[in-house]
């Protein structure tokens, strides 16, 4: 085997000496591919381009800074989990006794899956651009240097690409035996490329173009980059010389392994053979995701922020063979799983047509669960596999509600059956274990890790409530009936309590939490502190005349709390078990906190200057969340808006979280708007794909029983409005939606499998009269809705 890699390496270096005149450019094959174009404001900030082994992050305008906090300085460069590769590489153009580093990048473009930056340099007529992307299943990433001459004359110069070696574990990994050590640096004659390895552990890294090339060790004499770490770096330099008009490639290949040299070198050898087959691969799979419930809308805006979005999710794909396969929560610093991320983000992975990635990561979280024995679920967990928290209360009844719902998309009983036993687990667990008093509301910290808030708290409550509802449909499903009362029991309790005992009726609002007059008056003293410390007077005048009055209470006696107007109040209206009357005051008063960009994490951080917020987010020196606006919390007002019959007020929460979308980063959507936390975060498509998919468009399927319900309920200022290939079960159905001048509705309806019946709905106080195929038909009546039956591949429906 190694004769043959060998002989292929010989094949391929004679190959590129033959025709490295020749070669277009990667980035030929990206002509039809959009890009967006990054602003100046933002080149300093980080970028990503990700495959699911490999990642690389650094700055837009082509440099690698010491990035994030979780290891500090470390979670930026290339990294290939459960270990990183390299801090970055610079790259230099050496002409005579002058030098230019390509450190200033004037333009950054962002591809779904590639980028590009654009360097002027001040030689005469010299352009330069560096192309990457990372192929997927591979243990490495190809960057491309393109060098224009686009001068009268020849020019001549030499380029230095030195790379930058810090072969380290990941987080936590020094719960495995992963420990740092120097790095040492061969050159392979071979490939004309530097090798790195850990001196205490079968951890490599290759660098090299394949190219005949000057080698030296240490950094560059010609940028001043000094990474923290106990890497190393080597330079290799190439002599470049351009014809007039002439263009030329220089293709680098940055390969890794954690086990071997050997793999190191197979990947090396293969990206360098296949570099066009790979980037071709990855365009393929982008239209793909792209297609699956593709929309057109009014909003153009908000059609490309959803599209992005989804290539956003396939950004934090992270496969660990050992491990496992699942989505990440976030880039650069949770790259890593989370159980209560992907019970948000799966919905919408599900509803856009990606059953490949909810099972897999469900699988992970699950097998990663098992370690707690009880059917508790995980919280974060390292790609070396190591559990940091074994789970918030609220992930655990969020878990069931998950498998419920995606078995509503896929109609898998097997699926269903096999995650049956921890959901009851869990469950019993978290009545058991964690509701000391008995009153059916479980203790802990749910959304919200405000210290000494973990209370009765009401996103548990209400994440409680309908996973025992979910969980009663899962048992009557696989005919185990005596569980399905007794959950379903549960789920009624637990309902008409959260809307009598949680609700504040003085400040139209459910409660923070639920706890006695001591813990509300610890907390409210915190939330006085912050509130003042913040400047925000009308929260501290508040928050006063709330402690004044708590203070009259009996001690020990428990009741609702609202304190910090934290967003996880409106969590009755996301899932819909809030009492119509309560729901429409709370989502009332829950837009006063907000800014222009959504919903805030903690509503007393809001003042009236709020509503003028229009720039960069001001985070504090140490990382924090105070302050923050994020998309989640709007996500899930916009689905709680939706909830209620208010698609106009769930549009302007999705115009406010897509004000976000590329401020920053172009294509992508920041964790706390408009432009600090996470630069790609996982949890978006949750907050964009239910709304626009199972609300505005109104596609609910029973994929079990081979039917899908369609309730449309569109925004006002929408006249027509599309979605395609919505993956059901083994279905597939578009939909079109049209407003006519005289007020009807056109919409028609396209399913792949005939035999599916589809129910469509509409109020009960609209449209008289109902068309179907030109031949008119008599609706079914319920209390609120008409419905009329629908079969075949195509139907066409007039409501007038």
């Amino acid at each position: 085997m190694k004769s043959f890699f060998t002989l292929l390496l010989f094949l391929m270096f004679f190959s590129s000496c033959q025709r490295e005149e020749v070669i277009p450019p990667l980035s030929d094959i990206m002509t039809d591919i959009e890009g967006l174009i990054g602003k100046d404001k933002y080149l300093s900030s980080p970028y990503v381009t990700a495959g699911d082994r490999v990642y690389m992050v650094g700055h837009q305008d082509g440099t690698f800074p010491d990035l994030g906090w979780h290891i500090e300085g470390e979670m930026g460069g290339i990294w290939n989990h459960p270990i990183k590769l390299l801090d970055g590489f610079t790259a230099s153009i050496i002409k005579g006794d002058n030098s230019y580093c390509l450190d200033t990048a004037h333009q950054f473009i962002n591809y779904p899956f590639a980028n590009k930056h654009l360097f002027q340099t001040s030689l005469p007529g010299l352009e330069v651009d560096r192309f990457q992307f990372v192929p997927d299943g591979k243990q490495g990433v190809i960057i491309e240097f393109t060098f224009r001459n686009a001068d009268k004359k020849n020019v001549s110069f030499s380029f230095e690409f030195a790379g930058y070696t810090d072969l380290m574990p990941v987080w936590l990994g020094e719960k495995t035996n992963m420990v740092d050590h120097v790095d040492n640096l061969t050159f392979d004659e071979a490939r004309q490329a530097w090798r790195g390895k850990d001196e205490g552990n079968d951890w490599y890294v290759l660098f090299g173009a394949l190219k005949e090339a000057n080698s030296n060790l240490g950094p560059s004499d010609y940028c001043g980059y000094e990474p923290k770490g106990n890497g190393q770096a080597a330079r290799l330099e190439y002599k470049i010389n351009l014809r007039p008009d002439e263009v030329k490639t220089l293709r680098f290949v940055i390969s890794g392994s954690y086990t071997s040299q050997l793999d190191a070198e197979k990947t090396f050898d293969i990206l360098q053979l296949h570099s066009e087959t790979y980037l071709k691969d990855k365009l393929g799979k982008y239209e793909k995701i792209a297609s699956r419930s593709k929309v057109t809308i009014p909003d153009k805006e908000l059609e490309k922020a959803f599209e992005w979005v989804k290539y956003n999710t396939e950004w934090l794909v992270r496969d660990v063979p050992e491990i496992g396969r699942g989505l990440g929560a976030g880039m650069p610093d949770y790259p890593w799983w989370f159980g209560v991320d992907n019970e948000y983000t799966l919905k919408g992975a599900i509803v856009t047509g990606r059953k490949d990635l909810v099972y897999q990561t469900i699988e992970l979280i699950h097998k990663l669960s098992e370690s707690n024995g009880n059917g508790q679920i995980v919280h974060e967990v390292s790609t070396n596999g190591v559990v940091f928290n074994p789970g918030n209360i609220n992930e655990t009844p969020q878990f069931a509600s998950l498998i419920w719902y995606v078995y509503q998309w896929t109609g898998d009983k097997e699926f269903l059956s096999k995650y049956y036993p921890t959901i009851q687990k869990g469950l019993t667990w978290l009545m058991e274990e964690n509701d000391g008093d008995g009153n059916l509301f479980p203790d802990g910290y749910g959304m919200m890790e405000i210290h000494g808030l973990e209370s009765e708290m009401i996103d548990v409550a209400t994440y409680t409530q309908v996973a025992f509802a979910d969980a009663a449909n899962i048992a009557r499903e696989l005919g185990d009936e005596v569980n399905a009362q007794s959950y379903q029991h549960t789920a009624e309790m637990l309902k008409e309590k959260i809307n009598k005992e949680f609700w504040v009726e003085e400040f139209d609002s459910y409660a923070d939490f639920i706890g006695t007059p001591r813990e509300a008056i610890n907390l409210i003293n915190a939330a006085i502190v912050r509130a003042d410390t913040l400047k925000k007077p009308w929260a501290v005048e508040e928050l006063r005349a709330t402690r004044k009055k708590v203070s009259t209470y009996p001690s020990n006696k428990k009741q609702g709390f609202v304190i910090f107007h934290n967003w996880v109040v409106n969590t009755p209206m996301e899932m819909g078990i809030a009492d119509e009357d309560k729901a429409i005051r709370a989502l009332d008063k829950g837009r006063k906190f907000v800014n222009p960009f959504g919903v805030f994490v903690t509503g007393i951080d809001r003042d009236e200057s709020s509503e003028m917020e229009d720039g960069s987010f001001s985070g504090s020196k140490v990382f924090s969340y105070t302050g923050a606006v994020m998309t989640l919390p709007t996500g899930v007002q916009a689905i709680s808006e939706n909830n209620y019959g208010r698609p106009d007020q769930a549009l302007e929460y999705l115009q406010m979280m897509t004000r976000s979308f590329g401020f920053a980063l172009p294509g992508s959507i920041y964790e706390v708007s408009p432009d600090y936390g996470m630069m790609a975060q996982a949890w978006n498509l949750y907050s964009y794909g239910v709304p626009i998919v199972t609300q505005f468009f109104g596609i609910r399927p029973e994929a079990s029983k081979k039917l899908i319900h369609i309730t449309p309920q569109m925004p006002a200022t929408w006249n027509e409005a599309k979605i395609e290939n919505v993956l059901i079960g083994d279905n597939e159905l578009s939909l079109t939606w049209k407003m006519l001048e005289d007020n009807s509705v056109e919409i028609e309806i396209v399913q792949k499998i005939n035999n599916w019946q589809i129910l469509l709905h509409w109020p009960i106080d609209k449209y008289a009269t109902i068309k179907v195929n030109d031949t008119e038909y008599e609706p079914e009546v319920s209390q609120r809705l008409k419905s009329i039956a629908l079969s075949g591949k195509k139907n066409r429906i007039n409501l007038k």
